[in-house]
């Protein structure tokens, strides 16, 4: 396990010669989910790609190294199918991470890393959510702090035209279209009849074990009391800055803004867990734009 500057990632060889197959194991992952493949550069993503059109140049030479993802058509005989869930594309990303960097740069060979956690739990942000989650399973663990970002990458198919958004993540729509203007959303909920073309798109995922209910503001309080009723319950609340919510028995209050939201919303739900919440409230964000990723995660974890 190892850090990016989005989440904890667990990482395997991602080659033909050591397909990474003990990832799915270690996760509970299933098989039509893809992972993701990390490069050390834009001419590595290309070797993996069977095309590579001019937006992917585009969006690369705008945020690689960074938390951008982008989904290509695969080159024959580069990639293990298992990697790619045995659909035709495959999904590259170069972090800017110095540790991943460092990794890459020394084995030479590319590395598929999805969030170091049990499939469908929340991602990690720390080493200690990493090892909370995957403790047993896993050999080693490169502890390198709290995570920057604190969400995953934004994921963009760039096989297809249009372009289109997979996944939101921490690259905002509005920054996407400043350098690809057609590119579009694209709402993705996986039925697992066949590969998904991007990971983190099952119906539920990135949840608490606790049971989660999205509610709007103001309605915070109450709903804590609802759920708090039995006598053994332990409830808790995200918040933004400035909501009270003095039903719950753990409040954790976030920026009101995306970005530093993002960056604290899966620790705040790791510690709602560490702290044994059997239910958890979360304030519902803005619907505007820049707060897609969160939007996305919170429905998902809430499902």
């Amino acid at each position: 396990m190892l850090p990016t500057e989005t989440v904890y990632g667990l990482a395997a060889v991602a080659d033909l010669d050591a397909p990474p197959a003990a990832i799915f194991a270690a996760k509970g992952r299933p098989a039509w989910n893809p992972l993701i493949v990390h490069v050390a550069d834009v001419d590595a993503a290309r070797a993996l790609a069977a095309e590579w059109p001019a937006v992917a140049d585009r969006l690369a030479a705008r945020f690689w190294p960074g938390p951008l993802t982008l989904v290509a058509r695969r080159a024959a005989g580069k990639v293990p199918d298992v990697v790619t869930a045995g659909g035709d594309t495959v999904a590259l990303r170069w972090s800017s991470h110095p540790v991943m960097r460092a990794v890459l740069a020394a084995l030479r060979r590319p590395v598929a890393a999805p969030s170091a956690n049990r499939f469908q739990s929340v991602s990690p942000t720390t080493a200690t959510h990493a090892l909370k989650s995957l403790a047993g399973r896993v050999p080693l663990i490169l502890d390198a702090g709290p995570t920057s970002l604190g969400m995953e990458s934004t994921v963009v198919d760039v096989s297809v035209d249009p372009p289109r958004v997979l996944r939101p993540g921490a690259i905002s729509y509005a920054a996407l279209r400043e350098v690809a203007p057609t590119v579009v959303s694209h709402d993705v909920v996986h039925d697992e009849s066949s590969p998904s073309p991007s990971p983190g798109t099952a119906r539920r995922h990135y949840a608490p074990a606790a049971r989660t209910q999205v509610v709007a503001r103001g309605a915070v309080d109450d709903a804590a009391r609802s759920l708090g009723a039995p006598a053994d319950a332990r409830v808790g609340a995200v918040v933004v800055d400035g909501t009270e919510a003095p039903a719950a028995r753990v409040i954790v209050r976030l920026p009101n803004d995306p970005e530093g939201y993002a960056a604290g919303l899966y620790a705040a739900l790791h510690q709602m867990e560490d702290e044994g919440c059997t239910a958890i409230v979360v304030e519902a964000v803005p619907d505007t734009t820049g707060w897609e990723a969160v939007r996305d995660r919170l429905r998902r974890a809430s499902t």
